[in-house]
């Protein structure tokens, strides 16, 4: 008699892009405590290896795994070079989470930083629609689904760089989400709650942090509504 073992199953693998501090790895977090292996992307070192840490320490049964990508979203070669080494290992993703974003400090528009609106444009804008076409492959591979998060700050006083790149990307994932909803992959916007991030932190020097949403929490509820 012969006992035959099953093959392991092939785990979930999200990519999680600006996956270092905030909102970003708050969701990385969470996805790996429900058993999704993450590819956090981030140029923030230390802060991926502090989710690394995190994830390790809390020792959780049935955790998944994590691969840290310490590169910039705006470089196309490399994350060109990190899409295809994902499609080789693990053929395709279940999940893709966008939460990437250069908060431009608050100016008049009449004054802005040439450095920061090229950064702002560079990072929210032109890496959202660079990233598209490399993911959607692997997306499609595995009907994933891929979630932006939204912020609606365009138009507000002293928001101009963040809220017109912010508000670009978020029109670039609405077309995508239109042009697939029929055929996949399916396209999430959600919209977070305020939480106490660093991001926030910079817009809103000095405000009342205590009424605000918890990022694990927050994290949670998201993953939990798609």
């Amino acid at each position: 008699m012969t006992t035959s073992t099953a093959p392991k199953a092939a785990p979930k693998v999200a990519l999680v892009t600006g996956a270092s501090r905030g909102l970003g790895a708050a969701i990385a977090e969470q996805l790996c405590y429900r058993g999704w292996h993450v590819v956090a992307v981030a140029r923030t070192v230390g802060g991926l290896e502090e989710l690394d840490d995190r994830v390790r320490h809390a020792g959780l049964p049935g955790a998944g795994g994590l691969t840290l990508a310490p590169m910039d979203v705006t470089n196309d070669d490399a994350m060109r070079h990190l899409c295809r080494s994902i499609h080789d290992r693990w053929g395709g993703l279940g999940l893709w989470v966008h939460a990437a974003v250069h908060a431009a400090p608050l100016a008049p528009a009449g004054h802005l930083d040439a450095k920061d609106w090229d950064k702002s444009i560079a990072t929210n804008t032109r890496a959202t629609g660079m990233l598209i076409p490399m993911v959607e492959p692997l997306l499609r591979a595995q009907g994933g689904t891929a979630l932006f998060l939204d912020d609606p700050r365009a138009g507000q006083p002293f928001f101009g760089a963040y809220g017109a790149t912010k508000a670009a990307q978020i029109a670039l994932a609405q077309s995508w989400q239109s042009e697939t909803r029929k055929h996949g992959p399916r396209v999430v916007i959600a919209a977070p709650a305020g939480m106490p991030t660093a991001t926030r932190a910079r817009f809103f020097p000095g405000e009342d942090r205590t009424p605000l949403a918890d990022p694990k929490i927050e994290a949670a509820r998201i993953i939990e509504s798609l």
